[in-house]
């Protein structure tokens, strides 16, 4: 539906105001998480680009999960010592 003219312009005629709502809910502690879920969704929906590989580097920083970077080949894995402490850690595949 939004990609359907009419929807598409009522609801960017209505997301400051929905944008409001939300900032001013979370300013007052009110919960609404339907409202800003569907924004958080619209704004995903509708970006070219996101950030996930922060999710990937989290993922890597508590289980050497490795990580992809945008600034290298597509398929090119990374891990990172995030705290330069500890043993050796490796990420990969097991049979258990």
């Amino acid at each position: 539906m939004l990609l359907a003219t009419y929807f598409k312009a009522e609801v960017e005629t209505a997301q400051p105001a929905w944008r409001r709502v939300v900032a001013r809910a979370v300013e007052a502690g009110m919960p609404v998480p339907a409202i800003a879920s569907t924004l958080s969704f619209f704004d995903g929906y509708r970006s070219d680009w996101l950030p996930a590989n922060l999710v990937q580097a989290q993922r890597d920083y508590f289980g050497a999960h490795t990580y992809e970077r945008i600034d290298a080949a597509p398929g090119e894995s990374f891990h990172t010592n995030w705290t330069g402490t500890g043993g050796k850690v490796t990420s990969g595949s097991y049979r258990a």
